[in-house]
């Protein structure tokens, strides 16, 4: 297998005019976040969410403010950024589903509720659909074995799921241009 060489010294970073932590944001982290911590790097996950929460990912020139406010090279922010599966450097859709690929959600199901969604919404795991609706991935344990097989719309966990259930949802989602909250099988 051969080394793959990024250019990473000459990169260009997208910038836009507007910066992503705008003085209110930096306001808001200082009374709300930086007091929490006995260091400001103990601050970068919740910012990191925070950020990721309102541009569905995490921009470049965002982690280069970041690490500025919080006096951190922007190394370390995007070390932290690419560390951990549920930080994202590319836009995800309005709608994440996230499928459950534990050991009991495989014995349960899991590979056909998956293969519907990947027919349903024409995306493989790690995919986003070109209309930014949906992003399909697949998850490690969801800690719901109980109830499997389960499924992540957003933030909201859908257990017993059924393949008639995750059409369901989907169709949901795609008529009110959000995750669904509710209905039977679901656990917030």
């Amino acid at each position: 297998m051969a080394w793959t060489v990024k250019p990473s010294a000459t990169t260009r970073i997208a910038r836009r005019a507007e910066p992503y932590l705008s003085e209110a944001t930096k306001a808001r982290y200082r009374a709300e976040l930086l007091p929490r911590y006995a260091v400001p790097h103990g601050a970068l996950m919740p910012i990191l969410h925070d950020i990721q929460h309102e541009h569905r990912h995490i921009p470049f020139q965002a982690m280069e403010e970041i690490a500025a406010f919080l006096g951190i090279t922007p190394a370390d922010v995007l070390d932290t950024v690419s560390f951990y599966d549920e930080f994202r450097l590319e836009p995800v859709g309005r709608c994440v589903i996230g499928v459950c690929q534990s050991i009991a959600c495989e014995v349960c199901g899991h590979s056909e509720i998956l293969d519907r969604l990947r027919t349903k919404l024409d995306l493989e795991p790690g995919e986003t659909s070109d209309d930014g609706a949906f992003t399909l991935i697949t998850m490690e344990c969801l800690g719901s074995c109980d109830t499997a097989p389960v499924a992540l719309f957003n933030d909201v966990l859908h257990e017993r799921l059924t393949i008639e259930r995750v059409e369901q949802l989907v169709d949901e989602v795609r008529r009110g241009g959000g995750a669904p909250h509710g209905g039977g099988g679901t656990h917030a």
